[in-house]
Parts: C-alpha cells; sequence; structure tokens
C-alpha cells in the first residue's frame, strides 16, 4: 500500500499565539507547516491593551500580534511554513492522516491537525440570564474609552477583559456597574478591590429601551429573587466567548473542545480547549506541546 500524501507535516487552524506558538516548534524539528487563517495573524491580540502577564516585556496586544506575524514570515521565507487564507469547515481523522476541508470546498491532508482556532465573542442572545431586544448590539468593552462613557455604565457580564480594561485606563475615575451571573463570580475576583468596579449580583437582567431620560431601563433579579431597576446611559458587552468549533471537533458541555476528547491526529489548543484557560502564555505554551506531541507520538522524521 502507497504512503499518504501529505500536504504538509503539521496542519494549523489558527494564527493566534497558539498557532504561531505550534509552526514556530514545528519548524525547529525539521516538520513542515501549513496554517490557515480568515483573518490577520494575531487578529484578537489587536484588541487589547497591556499584557502585563506576558513574559518578554510586550506592552500591548499589537505589539505582540506584530511580532507574531514576523515569526510565521520568517518560517516562510526559511520554507517550512505556508499559510492559507481561509476558514476551516471540517477536520477528519484517518488510519495515517488527518484532513481538513476548508470554506471553499478544498481538502488538505496532514500527518496531524493542531486546532487553535480560539473563541468568538458572545451576544446577548447567548445567555440565557439576559433578556434584551432582537436588534441590541452593545459595543464591547474592550472597544470602550473612559471620556466617551457618559452618564451611568453598566457592563453585561464579568469577562475577564474587565481587569484589562482597568488596568488600560488605570488613570480614569469612571465607575462601572458590572451585571455578573453566577458563572462569572470567579472571574470578578481579580478587581473585585477596584473601588471603580461595583459588582452586581444577578439571577436575570432586563434591559428595555427607556422612552425619556436615560437610554436604558435595566431591571435586575438578584440571587434571592429581589427586583430592582436602573436608569442607564450607557451598556457595555462583557459576557465573554464561546469556543470557534466546527464539524469533526468533539464538544464537552460548554461546547469547548478539551484535547482528551479528541480523535487521534487531532489536537486542540490555546483558547478553544477551555473557558479556564484564557491566557496567551497558556495558549501559546500548548501549542509548542502539541508540535511536540506529534513529533513524538507520531514517530514522525527527525532532524
Amino acid at each position: 500500500m502507497s504512503s499518504p500524501s501529505y500536504d504538509a507535516d503539521l496542519l494549523i487552524v489558527g494564527a493566534g499565539p497558539a498557532g504561531v506558538a505550534a509552526a514556530v516548534m514545528a519548524a525547529s524539528l525539521q516538520l513542515r507547516t501549513l496554517v490557515v487563517e480568515a483573518e490577520r495573524v494575531g487578529e484578537k491580540l489587536h484588541r487589547i491593551g497591556p499584557v502585563e502577564n506576558v513574559p518578554g516585556n510586550w506592552s500591548t496586544g499589537p505589539e505582540l500580534a506584530h511580532a507574531l506575524e514576523r515569526d510565521l514570515e520568517r518560517l516562510q521565507t526559511a520554507g517550512r511554513c505556508s499559510v492559507v487564507r481561509a476558514r476551516a469547515a471540517a477536520v477528519a481523522a484517518r488510519d495515517k492522516q488527518a484532513e481538513l476541508t476548508l470554506d471553499d470546498g478544498q481538502l488538505l491532508c496532514g500527518r496531524a491537525v493542531v486546532v487553535a482556532a480560539g473563541v468568538a465573542e458572545l451576544v446577548p442572545s447567548d445567555a440565557a440570564w439576559l433578556s434584551a431586544p432582537d436588534d441590541f448590539v452593545p459595543a464591547p468593552l474592550w472597544r470602550a474609552v473612559p471620556q466617551d462613557l457618559a452618564g451611568r455604565t453598566y457592563v453585561l457580564g464579568g469577562d475577564r477583559p474587565l481587569g484589562t480594561w482597568l488596568r488600560a485606563y488605570s488613570d480614569t475615575r469612571k465607575q462601572l456597574h458590572v451585571l455578573c451571573p453566577p458563572g462569572d463570580d470567579y472571574k470578578t475576583a481579580e478587581v473585585a478591590a477596584d473601588d471603580r468596579v461595583r459588582i452586581v449580583p444577578v439571577a436575570h437582567v432586563a434591559l428595555a429601551r427607556s422612552a425619556y431620560g436615560p437610554e436604558w431601563t435595566v431591571r435586575v433579579k438578584d440571587r434571592e429573587g429581589k427586583e430592582t431597576s436602573y436608569a442607564v446611559d450607557t451598556v457595555l458587552n462583557n459576557l465573554g466567548t464561546k469556543p470557534t468549533a466546527f464539524d469533526g471537533l468533539v464538544q464537552d458541555a460548554d461546547g469547548y473542545c478539551p484535547p482528551r476528547l479528541q480523535r487521534p491526529r487531532i489536537l486542540t489548543v490555546g483558547d478553544i480547549r477551555s473557558g479556564r484557560y484564557q491566557r496567551i502564555v497558556t495558549s501559546q505554551g500548548s501549542g509548542a506541546e502539541a508540535s511536540l506531541s506529534v513529533y513524538y507520538d507520531l514517530a514522525l522524521p527527525r532532524p
């Protein structure tokens, strides 16, 4: 029987911190990689301000994103990596290869696939604890500038960009009223002592447009069942994220794709693995580890 024909040793979905780390590690092991990315390299990093918890003395997310882009350019120049501008649609594991189908129908084959597709932002309709008009599209917290926040500002959800925003605008005295469902309690612990934040534990929240005065009325049911209404000028989205899963990935009850559930030759890395590890450094580590595991576990040719 003839050996499979591979487009690359390793197919990598996503060119964020995890995907680029996987490509860099693979190149150091003399493995050919093909990176599939629909947007620009490090797309989500461009939305992040300070990156204080990332080694390397990086100042901002965009600065790190540009460094990742240079990494891929270096690998391409060396002939160790190719980049395809496309979106992944499906992945499959075969006896001697992994297959990746792109949204245009193209089929790519490799010894393994590393899925670093990351996460997408939640919208109000994704949150069971929140009722809002169908056409309501709140601006994301990470885009908000303190001087543009008029009047009383309420934040939907206590996801971790809250801490990033507070560090980015350390001099602002603007107060944020954060509507926090039970699932976000552990995320708000890091900012609970900040006097610019008022954490409002909630069981359910209903938003309605006001006929006069402040733009919104926010009706809050707390966790004891008591209801209170607030007049609100600005509402921001900080609901969190959901995994960018596609056909062929095995998801857990929360929609994430833990590595332990995946079929052989399919490795998930970065933010898509779990809601508990949404960190740049852990993403990079998981990407590099995936390439190492492919190198050893599948007995690939060694340099």
